[in-house]
C-alpha cells in the first residue's frame, strides 16, 4: 500500500521525495494528495491508488566498494573490507541480470554490493551463523538490497533448492570447499567464481581445487592494505591482515 511503501522510502533514507498520491482516479471522490515521504508515510489511503514520486537528486554513487561504515557491523561477525570488496567484485565481472550466491555472507558486504549491480538479478547470501543472520538481515534493509534473498543454513545442502547461479562469491565455506564448488558446477559449469582466503590452510585448499576442478581460466591474486592511524600528531600506516583472492572460470556463456 501507499503508507507501506512511503515508509519503505524513508527507511532507505528517501523520506524527502515528493510524492502525489491519486486516490480512486476519475470517480466522483477521487482524492490527490502531495507531500514528502515522510509526511505521508501515516496516512491512510485507498487501496485503489497511484503515486508518482520525484527525486530532485537521484544520482548515486555506482562505484562497488562502499565504506565499510556505511555497514553495521558485530565484533564476532566477519565483513569483507572495502579494499578487497572492490578488487573481488571486479573479478566476478557481474551482469544486471547475475543470478548470484555469497557462501558464508558473514555481514553482507558483498552480497549487498552484488545486490545493487545486478539490478535485475537477484542475490542468495547463505550463512549459518544465527547472530550473523540477524545483521545480515538488518544491513539488507538498511541498503534498500530488495533483490537480495537471506538464507539459512550450511552449504552446500541448503544450495540445492536455489537457482543455478551465473556469479559466486564464497567468502567462508565452513570446511565444505569441494561440496561447494562442485554443487556450483553441476548446476551452472559456466559459472564465475570468485573466492577469498586468510589462512595459509585455506589457500592451499584453494589452490589444489583450481587443479582438481576443470576450470579453463584461474586466477590467484594476494593483496595487502595498509590504512592510517592517528598517532597523536603523526599517521600511521597500519597495515590489514593480506588476502588471496582466487578466480574460477570454465569459459562459455554464464547464463
Amino acid at each position: 500500500g501507499i503508507g507501506q511503501m512511503c515508509s519503505a522510502l524513508v527507511h532507505a533514507g528517501l523520506g524527502h521525495v515528493a510524492v502525489h498520491v491519486g486516490q480512486r482516479l476519475s470517480y466522483p471522490d477521487e482524492k490527490i494528495l502531495s507531500g514528502t515521504a515522510a509526511s505521508l508515510a501515516e496516512g491512510t489511503y485507498e487501496s485503489l491508488s497511484v503515486a508518482l514520486i520525484e527525486n530532485d537528486a537521484p544520482d548515486a554513487v555506482v562505484t562497488h566498494g562502499l565504506p565499510d561504515a556505511v555497514f553495521l557491523r558485530e565484533e564476532k561477525v566477519p565483513m569483507t573490507k572495502s579494499e578487497v570488496r572492490a578488487v573481488a567484485l571486479s573479478k566476478l565481472q557481474l551482469t544486471e541480470n547475475a543470478v548470484c550466491w555469497d557462501v558464508g555472507a558473514g555481514t553482507g558486504s558483498v552480497a549487498i554490493e552484488m545486490a545493487l549491480q545486478a539490478k535485475r538479478g537477484w542475490v542468495y547470501a547463505i550463512e549459518r551463523k544465527d547472530t550473523a543472520l540477524k545483521l545480515l538481515e538488518e544491513n539488507r534493509k538498511a541498503l534498500s538490497a530488495e533483490n537480495l534473498t537471506v538464507v539459512s543454513g550450511l552449504a552446500p545442502e541448503v544450495c540445492e533448492a536455489l537457482p543455478a547461479p551465473t556469479h559466486v562469491f564464497i567468502g567462508g565455506s565452513g570446511g565444505n570447499l569441494r561440496g561447494i564448488l562442485t554443487l556450483v558446477l553441476e548446476k551452472n559449469p559456466h559459472a564465475r567464481i570468485v573466492a577469498t582466503a586468510i589462512s595459509l590452510e585455506s589457500i592451499g585448499e584453494l589452490t589444489d581445487c583450481m587443479r582438481a576442478f576443470p576450470f579453463t581460466e584461474t586466477e590467484a591474486v594476494s593483496m595487502s592494505v595498509a590504512r592510517d592511524r592517528k598517532a597523536g600528531g603523526y599517521h600511521l600506516m597500519m597495515g590489514q591482515n593480506p588476502v588471496s583472492i582466487f578466480t574460477m572460470h570454465s569459459g562459455g556463456d554464464r547464463a
